[in-house]
């Protein structure tokens, strides 16, 4: 979910959007348009100010301030605000002080914004674009991921299982970030109901704990594709050094290459990287390496109901990803090759958990980055983090967890995972 420091440099904000300079004191129709701005937020304690001190909203008790420092600032964030507050935040030209995540969750919990029309266009994520894409996020270096990330490097929903039996208490404050991520790698292999001996196969493996973990404590042979150079040197070196090489093989590949057969196939993480236009070739390729008594699962973000990616986070962030409908997955991966689902669960809540920790640490380890980087690479961060926290804690997104096998196999549990 990452952008290199040279990326941030061609912001749209750089460039004029207008000839006309910022006046030393506003004008009544920038008042009226930052009236509007904080309209759209008028359930929450949000306040937004000028470049010349006029305010609206509460000047007490206001959770964020939002502050405009230019007119091409304020404008933009009129016109286009899912593009623009974005680029304009990390530019500097906007500043927000206060609670970040509750000011992301005011704008979340706002009426979504209509899809424009060229956000309805997605280009197919060929096998060059997705490796461009890959290496924009996950190619960055693996030291900026050590300092925020869990040990293992899991960059994924973990599960907070001793939050499970309900409490007010929030899950960061009775299980850690490691062992809410080691209880996600363990449930995934519960759900598969992995057996010794058994081979398995993982698309987009990120660092490789995943795949370790299976071998590790399950006693399966893995092969694991993934398209990020870094994260594959990272993983084989891992085995290397844990003495799993031979039951763990690292490819760098993508997954439309995959070949072979499995009992298992699990992806965690990279159903949202595959684009729509692919998901019918996922389809293909899961039908292509399971036996006949195979089955798998599927881990990814997703949606309540179909709408394209937020267009800054496209940019900045995820290109080529699309967080897919449950209808979307079963009716082009699924149903085409006759795959049955078994279980599905919604893990949204212990997701905004895990943002919760990845964006404390990140804060903690903030000028760290900022020597690594630069100010804009931290603010783009911050508010990637912040916001993604947002998304899930509103609802605006999900994270599904998919079960499922071949629709003749009896092989199957009677069953659910207690």
């Amino acid at each position: 979910m990452g952008v290199t420091a040279a990326s941030h440099n061609d912001t749209l904000s750089d460039r004029p959007l207008s000839p006309v300079s910022t006046p030393s004191v506003s004008t009544p129709i920038d008042r009226w348009i930052v009236e509007r701005i904080q309209a759209s937020v008028a359930s929450q304690p949000i306040r937004c100010v000028l470049w010349d001190g006029f305010d609206v909203g509460p000047r007490h008790g206001a959770v964020a301030t939002v502050s405009f420092n230019t007119r091409r600032a304020l404008l933009s964030c009129a016109w286009h605000p899912e593009l623009y507050f974005g680029e304009m935040y990390t530019s500097g030209a906007v500043d927000v002080s206060g609670d970040f995540v509750k000011l992301m969750e005011a704008i979340y919990r706002r009426p979504p914004p209509p899809t424009r029309f060229w956000q309805r266009w997605q280009p197919r994520n060929t096998l060059r674009l997705s490796r461009s894409n890959v290496h924009h996020h996950y190619d960055i270096g693996n030291e900026f991921y050590r300092l925020w990330l869990d040990r293992d490097l899991v960059y994924t929903c973990a599960y907070f299982a001793s939050q499970v039996q309900g409490g007010a208490a929030p899950p960061i404050a009775e299980m850690s970030l490691e062992g809410a991520q080691t209880a996600k790698l363990e449930r995934v292999c519960r759900k598969l109901r992995l057996v010794p001996g058994e081979r398995v196969v993982e698309a987009g493996c990120g660092w490789g704990a995943l795949a370790l973990h299976m071998a590790k404590h399950y006693g399966v042979t893995v092969k694991a594709f993934n398209i990020s150079t870094e994260q594959i040197a990272y993983a084989r070196e891992r085995a290397r050094v844990e003495d799993l090489s031979r039951r763990v093989e690292f490819i760098e590949d993508d997954y439309r290459n995959v070949s072979g057969q499995f009992e298992a196939f699990v992806s965690v993480g990279m159903l949202e990287h595959v684009g729509l236009a692919n998901f019918a070739t996922l389809g293909t390729v899961v039908d292509r390496v399971l036996t006949p008594a195979g089955r798998g699962l599927l881990h990814f973000i997703g949606r309540n109901r179909p709408a394209p990616l937020n267009p800054w986070i496209n940019r900045r962030i995820f290109p080529g990803a699309y967080p897919p409908t449950l209808h979307e997955v079963c009716e082009r991966v699924l149903e085409p090759v006759g795959l049955s689902v078994l279980d599905v669960e919604n893990l949204r809540l212990h997701y905004a958990a895990t943002l919760d920790h990845w964006r404390r640490r990140f804060e903690q380890s903030v000028d760290r980055v900022r020597d690594m980087f630069d100010e804009s690479f931290v603010r783009a961060w911050r508010l990637y983090l912040s916001g993604s926290e947002a998304s899930f804690s509103t609802g605006w997104l999900q994270l599904f967890q998919i079960v499922f096998a071949r629709g003749t196999s009896n092989a199957i549990p009677w069953t659910r995972l207690d």
